[in-house]
C-alpha cells in the first residue's frame, strides 16, 4: 500500500515557485476592464474573450457608451467570445447597475473598502460569483482574494487541499483561509499554469509532476 503525505498549502506554493519562478505581484489594471474581461472569459478561451474585450473596446469609446447601446448592439461586437447575447445582457446589466449608484462607471471607490466590503458590493453586482470578484480584487485593488477557476479548483482538489466533494463556491473560502496573502497571487497564477501544463482535465501528465509525491490522485491516474 502507498501512503501520501499530504502538503499544506504553503508548501505546495513554494515548490510551484521552485518550478514556474517568482512572480511579482502587480495589480495595476482598470478594475472595469477587469470586470468585463472576466466575464467575457467565461466559458471560452482565453484567446476568444480577448478578441471579443479588443473588439469591445475598439467600438465604443467609453464604458458609458456600451452601457447605453442595445444589448443586441454588444452582443454583435462580442460574438467571438461566445454565449454573446447573454453576456451582452450581462454586461449592460453590470455597467447600468454601477453608473446608477456611483454617478459614473468606475469603481475606483472600491480601493477605500475593506476586501470584505468590496467583494460584497461586486457580488451584488448582476452575474457576478466569487471568481469574478476575487479577479478584480486581486489584479485591479491589490486585495489578496484567491480566484478559483477550473484549473484551480482541479488541482487543489487532486491535492486533498480541499474536500474532493466541496464545490468551486465552497473551494473559494476553504483556499482563502489557507494561503498566506501575499502569496494569493503567485499561487494563483502557478495553480493555473500547472494545470495547464501538467494538471490536465484528462489524462493528466503525473510522470511529469513536481507534486506526484504529495498527490494521492496520481496513483489512480497511473493505474488508468
Amino acid at each position: 500500500m502507498i501512503f501520501f503525505k499530504l502538503m499544506a498549502i504553503g508548501e505546495v506554493s513554494e515548490i510551484l515557485e521552485q518550478e514556474y519562478g517568482p512572480l511579482e505581484w502587480h495589480s495595476y489594471q482598470d478594475p472595469i476592464d477587469v470586470l468585463i474581461g472576466t466575464i467575457l472569459s467565461q466559458n471560452t478561451s482565453d484567446a476568444n474573450s480577448g478578441r471579443a474585450f479588443a473588439s469591445l473596446k475598439a467600438s465604443f469609446d467609453s464604458w458609458e457608451a456600451v452601457a447605453s447601446a442595445p444589448a443586441e448592439h454588444i452582443a454583435q461586437t462580442i460574438k467571438s467570445g461566445g454565449l454573446c447575447q447573454i453576456k451582452a445582457a450581462r454586461i449592460k446589466q453590470v455597467l447600468e447597475q454601477i453608473e446608477k449608484e456611483q454617478g459614473h462607471i468606475s469603481l475606483d471607490f472600491l480601493n477605500a473598502k475593506t476586501m470584505a466590503e468590496a467583494e460584497d458590493y461586486l457580488m451584488r453586482l448582476p452575474g457576478v460569483g466569487h471568481k469574478t470578484a476575487s479577479c478584480v480584487l486581486l489584479f485591479s485593488l491589490g486585495k489578496p482574494s484567491l480566484p478559483v477557476d477550473t484549473h484551480v479548483f482541479r488541482v487543489a482538489k487532486r491535492l486533498g487541499l480541499i474536500d474532493s466533494r466541496a464545490s468551486i463556491e465552497k473551494a473559494h473560502s476553504l483556499l482563502q483561509e489557507q494561503i498566506s496573502p501575499s502569496k494569493v497571487y503567485q499561487f494563483h497564477i502557478h495553480m493555473i499554469e500547472h494545470g495547464r501544463q501538467i494538471c490536465h482535465a484528462r489524462q493528466p501528465r503525473c510522470n511529469r509532476c513536481i507534486l506526484r509525491g504529495a498527490c494521492p490522485s496520481s496513483l489512480r491516474f497511473h493505474r488508468s
